[in-house]
């Protein structure tokens, strides 16, 4: 199997990236998001939402970034999503893990936030995040959405 890659994301992985979202809409994300998502990677602003790959033998696997918001010392983990075909080989826990390394690698940043949904919110428990709340059909009809939070 070939070396995992983190890179920043480019325009010329937009197709690739949005081809992942499908794949991972209704479960993941409901459909009307993937025209917010396809903006979101349109007006990237490495200074203040980097947006970063995982790439596996020249292909993008997955994809993901963070908003950061210096005033508050918070961030956010942004449309962080793995090829479905791919998933369950740990291309999630090492996006994450990317996306954690780039956000402490930002000075005054104190705490990490998410909206995730009832399918990933243990995941990322995982990885020491803490429910703050929950908005039953937050993000669509049967898509609940879980609120949580990382200290740094």
């Amino acid at each position: 199997m070939s070396k995992i890659i983190s890179r920043p994301y480019t325009a010329l992985d937009l197709a690739a990236c949005l081809a992942i979202f499908e794949g991972n809409v209704p479960t993941f994300f409901a459909p009307d998001e993937r025209a917010d998502f396809q903006k979101h990677l349109k007006n990237i602003d490495v200074a203040t939402a980097p947006y970063i790959v995982l790439e596996r033998g020249g292909t993008v696997v997955a994809c993901g970034g963070l908003t950061i918001d210096k005033t508050r010392k918070k961030a956010s983990l942004s449309w962080g999503m793995v090829d479905r075909s791919l998933h369950g080989q740990r291309l999630g826990t090492k996006l994450t893990q990317a996306r954690l390394t780039l956000a402490r690698s930002v000075p005054g940043l104190e705490e990490i936030e998410l909206s995730t949904s009832q399918h990933t919110h243990g995941f990322y428990e995982a990885f020491g995040f803490a429910v703050s709340g929950i908005v039953p059909c937050g993000f669509g009809p049967e898509l609940d959405r879980w609120d949580m939070s990382l200290r740094l």
